[in-house]
C-alpha cells in the first residue's frame, strides 16, 4: 500500500516539476470484490490470459458451487446460490479481482491515463500543460462507466500555479464531478498543492487523540491495580511509623512520575500527601 502511495505521489511531483497540472481521479468501488461476473472472469482468464485445460478446470470448480445463508441461533435462512463475486479474506480474492478489471487498462491509455490500482482502491492519473486543460481529451474518459458519485477528483499544482487549477466540473463520460482540494488516498491525505499539510495535521490530530486515551487508560489501570491496593483498609496503619508510610508514598509517587512524567523530589521536611488520595 505504501509503494501504491510513493508511486502516484513520485509521478504527480515528477509532473508539476515540469510546469504541469496533475488530475487525479480515484475510485471507490463498493462491493467491487462481489461483483465480478463468474463467466466473465473465467473467460478473461482463458483469452487475456492463455490459461486452459486443468487449470481452467481448477478456477471454474473454486468459483461454481458456492451458496450462503443467514444462521441465527438454531435457524437458518434458504440457502442461495452465489453466482457473482471472489471469497474475500482469500489469497486468490484480490489477484482474481486485478485479473477480472485488468482490461481497463487499455482504455485508460488511449486517454494518455496511468492507472495504478491497489485491490479494489483505483487510482487514475494524467498531466497536462495548462493550457491544454480545456482541450486535453484524456479528461474524458468515455469507455469508463463510472459512478461519479464514488469518484473523486483532485487538480493538483505546485503552490505558484494555484491559480491555474481549473474551478469548474471535470466531465467524465456523460457525467460531471466536480474536483476538490484535498483527497485521502490509501490512508494518505494529498492537497491541491502537494504540501502533505492535510496529512500532519490529520495524523497529528490522531496521535495525539490515542495518547490522551492511553493516559486515560493509565490512570484507570494505576487506580485499579496500585492505588486500590494502597488504599485498602489503611486506616490499620493509624500510628504506623514514618518509615513504613513512607515506602507506601513511594509507591505514589511512583505511579505519579508514570502518569505525568514528572520527577518527584523526595523532600524530608514537606508535608506526607494522605495515603488515600490518588495521584
Amino acid at each position: 500500500m505504501e509503494t501504491a502511495v510513493l508511486k502516484v505521489l513520485s509521478d504527480i511531483l515528477l509532473a508539476l516539476d515540469t510546469g504541469n497540472l496533475a488530475m487525479l481521479t480515484l475510485l471507490d468501488l463498493s462491493a467491487a470484490f462481489d461483483s465480478v461476473d463468474h463467466h466473465t472472469l473465467l473467460q478473461r482468464l482463458q483469452t487475456s490470459y492463455g490459461l486452459d485445460g486443468n487449470v481452467m478446470n481448477w478456477f471454474a470448480s473454486y468459483l461454481h458451487g458456492r451458496v450462503q445463508y443467514v444462521c441465527c441461533a438454531a435457524t437458518s435462512s434458504t440457502p442461495s446460490a452465489v453466482e457473482y463475486g471472489v471469497p474475500q479474506g482469500s489469497v486468490l480474492g484480490p489477484i482474481l479481482f486485478l485479473q477480472y478489471t485488468a482490461d481497463l487498462l487499455q482504455p485508460i491509455k488511449c486517454h494518455n491515463l496511468t492507472l495504478h490500482a491497489y485491490a479494489d482502491d483505483t487510482q487514475i492519473y494524467g498531466f497536462c500543460r495548462p493550457h491544454e486543460v480545456k482541450s486535453s481529451a484524456w479528461m474524458q474518459a468515455n469507455k469508463l462507466q463510472l459512478n461519479p458519485t464514488k469518484t473523486e477528483v483532485l487538480w493538483c499544482a505546485s503552490s505558484r500555479r494555484q491559480y491555474q487549477i481549473p474551478t469548474g466540473p471535470v466531465r467524465i463520460g456523460n457525467s460531471t464531478v466536480m474536483s476538490v482540494s484535498q483527497v485521502r488516498d490509501l490512508g494518505v491525505f494529498l492537497d491541491a498543492d502537494v504540501s502533505m499539510r492535510t496529512h500532519v495535521t490529520a495524523t497529528v490530530r490522531s496521535c495525539f487523540s490515542a495518547l490522551r486515551q492511553i493516559r486515560h487508560a493509565l490512570l484507570t489501570l494505576i487506580r485499579a491495580l496500585v492505588v486500590s491496593k494502597v488504599d485498602y483498609c489503611n486506616l490499620v496503619l493509624a500510628g504506623a511509623p514514618s518509615h513504613l508510610l513512607g515506602r507506601l508514598q513511594s509507591v505514589l509517587n511512583a505511579a505519579a512520575r508514570l502518569i505525568f512524567s514528572v520527577r518527584i523530589t523526595h523532600n524530608p521536611t514537606a508535608p506526607r500527601t494522605p495515603l488515600a488520595e490518588s495521584p
